[in-house]
């Protein structure tokens, strides 16, 4: 498969999910507006279906898979059912990909660590995929995912590296850009870089002089560590808040590529900071975001993106799959 992503594959991946994503609001934060000068706005992600953004990959994923064993470009399992979906994940992408799987009508099997917060977990058990819970980090799960799709025959499907998943993110900034087409400044979360890598894909065609900012939290800031390298490099990954961003890149991941080309800047916030911006966000915005949402936010609140002044900008506040627990305590 074609690793190279295009604003083509872009406003396909829009036609293809239509239907099974929405198209999220963009509110304005008055308490972020007046603590960076900027017009701050935010992308509400957390109101996809599986709460968040990850649908729009997984759905791109999952019905042009169906696209081609419908025109019998793939074969189909013994049992009719076609192709199995196989995927590590944190938790938000195992979600959307199960959901995804079960509008094509097509199986899943997903790996995750077995510290992934219980709420994405059960909520990948209750739409029908086989879920292997067992993994003592994100690391382990996608060896442990790629082996089974190996032995097996399934597709694995990256949360982050995969071109289909690359360019359903990318639809994320085509609404930015139809609802506030003056942008100067997009702020992303970062984890394995699929999402900011499609984005920057749409923006680069649609936008070029928009800049993209990156954020990574202080425990796994891999692409800040990678960018300084000019390489992809291996990090100690450390506990953090923002479970959703955990991990390494895999070697050869086409998102270092698009990251270098794309994104302007990458910036790293330390925990209090992530834990505190989920707290205002509550707040001052009441919206509930879970760790790996609010690490742009908490960057914008604490200046850590230089020269917003004047600017309008927009944070992508990709999920809201927080347990009870983790939530209360940062409030």
């Amino acid at each position: 498969m074609d690793p190279t992503v295009s604003i083509l594959a872009v406003r396909e991946a829009r036609q293809r999910i239509a239907p099974h994503v929405r198209h999220t609001p963009l509110v304005r934060s008055t308490w972020l507006s007046k603590a960076t000068g900027a017009d701050v706005w935010l992308k509400l992600e957390t109101l996809q279906p599986t709460s968040a953004f990850k649908v729009r990959g997984a759905f791109n994923a999952a019905m042009r898979l169906k696209e081609e064993q419908d025109r019998g470009g793939e074969d189909t399992a013994a049992n009719g059912s076609g192709t199995a979906l196989v995927t590590a994940s944190a938790g938000n992408h195992g979600m959307a990909l199960a959901t995804a799987a079960k509008a094509a009508g097509l199986p899943c099997v997903v790996f995750t660590p077995a510290d992934a917060p219980k709420v994405k977990l059960d909520k990948i058990a209750a739409a029908g995929a086989q879920l292997f819970a067992t993994s003592r980090n994100y690391d382990e799960a996608e060896r442990a995912a790629k082996d089974y799709a190996a032995a097996t025959g399934g597709r694995f499907i990256s949360p982050y590296t995969h071109p289909d998943v690359i360019a359903g993110g990318g639809t994320v900034a085509c609404e930015l850009l139809e609802d506030a087409p003056a942008l100067d400044v997009v702020v992303v979360p970062m984890g394995g870089g699929g999402l900011i890598s499609g984005i920057g894909v749409a923006l680069s065609g649609l936008a070029p002089a928009c800049r993209l900012v990156g954020v990574e939290a202080a425990a796994n800031a891999v692409f800040f560590g990678s960018r300084a390298a000019g390489r992809i490099v291996e990090i100690p990954v450390g506990p953090t808040i923002a479970d959703g961003l955990g991990g390494n890149l895999e070697p050869g991941a086409v998102t270092f590529d698009y990251v270098q080309r794309h994104v302007r800047d990458i910036v790293v916030v330390p925990e209090d900071a992530i834990r505190a911006a989920i707290g205002d966000l509550a707040a001052h915005d009441h919206l509930i975001v879970e760790g790996a949402a609010a690490v742009g936010v908490a960057a914008l609140a604490t200046n850590t993106v230089a020269d917003l002044a004047g600017r309008t900008v927009a944070v992508v506040l990709t999920g809201a799959n927080i347990d009870r627990a983790r939530l209360a305590s940062c409030l």
